[in-house]
C-alpha cells in the first residue's frame, strides 16, 4: 500500500485515476495534478467519495514539481502528461527520491522525433538513487511489449519476426478528430515510417507500406507501417529479432484530412507570426479540434491491438497471435472515456500496482518488457483488458 501522484488530467489521466481509485488496498492516497486544476476537480467529483486530492502544477517547471512532490510525499509518480515533460518529471523524481512511471517516451518539443536515448541516459542516476523508472507502460508501448516478453518466456525458444498490429474500428461521428492529444498524434503519424530488418533500420515514406489485415470480430482493415517507439526497446531486448514492424489502421477520410493539414502548413511545429503574435500552427490546430477526452459519449465499435509473432520452438517454426479487443461503449460506461484512453490508462494503473506490490521494483530505468510479464498478464484479465491467444495460424504478414 502506498501514495501515488498522477500528473495529467486528459483522457488517459481520467482512466488512470478511475482505476487507481478502485484499489484502496494498494493505493492508500491519490493526488491528481495538472496545469488546469479545474480538470482535476471535475475528475475527482465524477469519481466521488473524496478519495482524490487535486493540485495545480506546471509539469515543465522542475521547482514546481519538486514542491508538489515534497508536499505530498508519494511513493510513485505516474506521468500521463505530455511526452515533452518526461525529463522534467524524471528530474523532479530524482531530486525528491521518488520512483517514476510513464506511458510514452520523451519527445523534444521542437523536433518531431521520439527516441529512448534521453530517458535511458538516466539509468545510472536512478540506479544510484535506488529508484525505479518504468518506461512505456500504456498499451503500445506497454502491453504490446509485455505480450512479446510473455511469448518469449512461454511459447518460443527464439522470436524472429514481430508485427504489432493496432486497429481502431470505432466511430466517433466527427468529421476529423484524434484519439489522443492532437499535437502528439499528428506528429506521430505524419513522420516517415521505419522498421527493423536484418540488424538495421529501414526508413520508408509516410504510409508507403500498407495492406489489409483481418482483425478478430472486426474484419479487414487497411493497415499502414509506421514507426512506433516500442520497436526501439524491443529490438534491443530481443536481439534474435530478424524483423520488427508496427502497423496501424487509418480510414481514407482521416488520411485525406491529414494530407490537407500538412499541405496547408497546419502540421508545422515551428512558430509563425500572426497579427504580431508568435503561434505554433499545430498547437493552434489542437485548440480547434475536438478534445479526445470528450469523444467517448457517442463512440461505438472496438479497438483491436496485438502482436503477431513467428519464431522457433523445439526446432520447429511456430506462429502466435495475442491480442485484446476493447469496446468504446464499455470503456465510456466505466470511466467516461473512449477506448483508446482506456487501453492506455488501465496498463498504467497495473504497472503502478506492480511497483507498489514490489513485483516490478528494482533500481534503474527499465522498459516494461524487462520485468516478469506473468503477473501483469494476469492483472490485464482481472482489470478490464482480457487477452486472447491463437497458436499456429496464418499471420497474414
Amino acid at each position: 500500500m502506498g501514495k501515488v501522484l498522477i500528473i495529467g488530467a486528459g483522457g488517459v489521466g481520467t482512466v488512470v485515476v478511475h482505476k487507481v481509485a478502485q484499489h484502496p488496498e494498494v493505493f492508500s492516497e491519490i493526488l491528481l495534478a495538472s496545469r488546469t486544476k479545474s480538470k482535476c476537480d471535475a475528475i475527482a467529483k465524477a469519481i466521488g467519495g473524496n478519495r482524490i486530492k487535486t493540485a495545480k502544477v506546471d509539469a515543465d517547471n522542475v521547482p514546481e514539481l519538486v514542491s508538489l512532490i515534497n508536499g505530498f510525499k508519494p511513493d510513485l509518480v505516474i506521468n500521463v502528461a505530455l511526452p515533452y515533460q518526461d525529463l522534467t518529471i524524471m528530474d523532479a523524481c530524482l531530486e525528491t527520491k521518488v520512483s517514476y512511471l510513464d506511458t510514452a517516451n520523451y519527445e523534444p518539443k521542437d523536433e518531431a522525433k521520439f527516441e529512448y536515448s534521453w530517458q535511458w541516459a538516466y539509468q545510472e542516476r536512478f540506479k544510484a538513487a535506488g529508484l525505479t523508472a518504468i518506461l512505456g507502460c500504456g498499451f503500445d508501448p506497454g502491453v504490446t511489449s509485455i505480450y512479446t516478453a510473455y511469448a518469449a518466456k512461454h511459447h518460443f525458444d527464439e522470436i524472429q519476426y514481430l508485427d504489432i498490429v493496432d486497429c481502431n474500428a470505432g466511430d466517433h461521428g466527427k468529421a476529423f478528430a484524434t484519439n489522443f492529444n492532437p499535437e502528439i498524434n499528428i506528429r506521430e503519424v505524419t513522420q516517415k515510417g521505419k522498421y527493423w530488418e536484418n540488424g538495421k533500420w529501414v526508413e520508408t515514406q509516410p504510409h508507403e507500406i500498407h495492406k489489409p489485415l483481418n482483425y478478430p470480430e472486426i474484419g479487414p482493415k487497411e493497415s499502414y507501417v509506421i514507426y512506433h517507439e516500442e520497436l526501439e526497446s524491443l529490438v534491443k531486448n530481443f536481439p534474435t529479432l530478424k524483423r520488427a514492424r508496427f502497423w496501424m489502421t487509418f480510414g481514407q477520410e482521416y488520411l485525406t484530412h491529414l494530407r490537407v493539414i500538412q499541405n496547408i502548413g497546419m502540421a508545422r511545429i515551428d512558430p509563425v507570426i500572426y497579427n504580431g503574435v508568435e503561434i505554433v500552427p499545430i498547437q493552434f490546430l489542437k485548440a480547434v479540434l475536438p478534445d479526445p477526452g470528450d469523444l467517448g459519449e457517442n463512440y461505438t465499435g472496438w479497438t483491436s491491438i496485438g502482436c503477431r509473432i513467428k519464431g522457433l520452438k523445439d526446432g520447429k517454426e511456430k506462429t502466435y497471435y495475442v491480442y485484446n479487443n476493447c469496446s468504446h461503449v464499455a470503456a465510456f460506461k466505466e470511466t467516461g472515456t473512449q477506448g483508446v484512453s482506456y487501453t492506455t490508462g488501465v496498463p498504467a494503473m497495473i504497472g503502478a500496482m506492480m511497483y507498489m506490490k514490489g513485483i516490478w521494483k528494482k533500481p534503474g530505468v527499465f522498459n516494461v518488457e524487462e520485468f516478469d510479464p506473468d503477473p501483469f498478464m494476469d492483472a490485464l484479465n482481472k482489470y478490464g483488458l482480457s487477452w486472447v491467444e491463437k497458436h499456429n495460424i496464418d499471420l497474414e504478414l
